[in-house]
């Protein structure tokens, strides 16, 4: 039987992850486009914000710092400013210990994409083509046994930009079977023997199809792909990604597929990092490979409805399943994170609306309101009341439905795009952080009285009051129900 989501996430928190690999700075130039340059047949692209964020190791990193764990980074960068950069991104994590190592011999990599309406018009990479990191390796192998004392497991994020050398790997293989420790390996080589010593690799379906020189676009192929590797890596468990399709995993003789979910598919920039991270906090929790997996597949299909090199939180994949069935793809956002994905959204040109309420028990009153809204805007976001402030607002007895089984209700509509929570008796807190283009509620308020009406039309945004659909309200069922 798989383990639960929740307790796996519970054991997980807290947990001590030795992260390497090659690390790099992913920048992001947002803009709009509207016309086309008269020097040549290109876009323009209009700038509206530059965004800079931890990519390759250091977005596992962050990814398994998201998931509650207690991650220390390990990698080298350029003596530059993009390093620097980099590494003032990390430090500033409170879950990510950072250790690193500047060498004058390499140039931190760098990733530029150009994007306008959630579309990469363009991606720029800065790099060394010869990095010599001779110098970083040094002071990188001794440390490795010494965080690794302390840590659950050790993951390798092979980017193939030079810091997983061959004394770097074999490093790791010593600090694995010293402290009985697994040793994750995200691969990039085509020559996947170099990873012998590891307790799990996870390819993709082209990296394993390179490997072993085998076609894996069905179920069938892919079990023969599986099987040729574990000739090639004996001993070691093989988790393959399938973009859409899942996840397909060997362990000794056993095979198993997993569906992926059907999702709105934003960006799939660092989607294989957040499947590495969940599984990496899955199995330091203790869970099962096939547990690991099932975690992996719903947080990667959480990262893909997310615009930018983006990191799944466990409250999300908490409320997003908690029995591993699918889901839509809104999810229940954190304050954080959903501030966030109104700056992408935002960046990217669209119009954002807001609602919020009780919602205890959804009725047509409530699909009305929700469907007029979501026509009247590109993403709506639904602020709902937690369990706390329902019965605050409405007495001992409410809510009927609890705030995660409220929020998988309004996450299956095809009119929200995203669930959040609010602790307050209001929601004039989250409006203000989040300044949506669009504030609506029902017919029952006057303008006056609709909370953040005001904050809402100072900047410049619009109010809308939707009429009630007469005899539908929450209270009048209950009534009706107890009668």
């Amino acid at each position: 039987m798989m383990q639960q989501i929740p307790e796996i996430l519970d054991k997980a928190a807290g947990k001590r992850v030795l992260c390497i690999g090659d690390v790099m700075l992913d920048r992001y130039i947002y803009g709009t486009v509207d016309r086309v340059s008269p020097e040549a047949p290109v876009p323009v692209l209009r700038l509206t914000e530059t965004v800079e964020m931890p990519g390759g190791a250091a977005n596992v990193a962050r990814n398994l710092a998201a998931l509650g764990l207690h991650t220390i980074m390990l990698g080298c960068v350029g003596d530059d400013m993009a390093g620097q950069q980099l590494d003032a991104l990390l430090q500033g994590h409170p879950n990510i210990e950072s250790h690193l190592v500047a060498a004058s011999g390499i140039q931190t990599v760098l990733k530029s994409r150009f994007v306008a309406s959630n579309q990469q018009l363009l991606r720029v990479d800065t790099e060394s083509s010869t990095a010599d990191i001779g110098v970083a390796s040094a002071v990188i192998v001794p440390a490795i046994d010494k965080f690794a004392k302390d840590a659950s497991l050790i993951v390798v994020s092979d980017y193939a930009k030079g810091c997983i050398t061959p004394a770097v790997f074999e490093a790791c293989v010593t600090a694995s079977k010293a402290y009985d420790i697994p040793l994750l390996v995200d691969p990039k080589s085509r020559d996947f023997s170099i990873y012998a010593g590891a307790s799990l690799i996870k390819p993709n379906a082209s990296e394993l199809a390179a490997a072993t020189d085998l076609q894996t676009r069905s179920d069938r192929e892919v079990e023969t792909a599986l099987q040729s590797l574990a000739d090639i890596l004996p001993g070691s468990d093989i988790v393959v990604t399938r973009a859409g399709k899942g996840m397909s995993w060997l362990s000794g003789e056993a095979i198993a597929h997993v569906p992926g979910t059907a999702r709105e598919v934003f960006d799939v920039s660092g989607a294989g990092d957040t499947s590495m991270a969940a599984l990496a906090a899955a199995l330091a929790s203790g869970a099962s490979l096939g547990s690991a997996v099932e975690l992996a597949v719903i947080a990667s299909g959480l990262a893909v409805a997310k615009s930018g090199t983006a990191t799944v939180t466990a409250g999300e994949i908490r409320s997003a399943d908690t029995s591993f069935r699918p889901m839509s793809a809104a999810i229940l956002f954190e304050r954080d994170a959903i501030s966030d994905q109104v700056r992408r959204w935002r960046s990217a040109g669209l119009r954002i609306g807001f609602t919020n309420g009780c919602f205890d028990i959804l009725h047509p009153g409530h699909l009305s309101l929700l469907e007029q809204a979501s026509a009247r805007c590109d993403r709506l976001i639904v602020a709902i009341n937690s369990d706390a402030s329902v019965s605050r607002l409405k007495g001992p007895s409410r809510p009927v439905n609890t705030e995660l089984d409220r929020a998988r209700l309004l996450s299956g509509l095809s009119a929200v795009d995203a669930v959040t929570l609010f602790e307050e008796d209001t929601p004039a807190e989250i409006i203000t952080q989040l300044a949506p283009d669009l504030l609506v509620k029902g017919g029952d308020y006057s303008l006056t009285e609709i909370v953040g009406a005001e904050t809402v039309q100072a900047a410049g945004g619009e109010v809308l009051i939707v009429p009630l659909v007469e005899g539908q309200s929450t209270t009048g069922i209950i009534a009706r129900s107890a009668r």
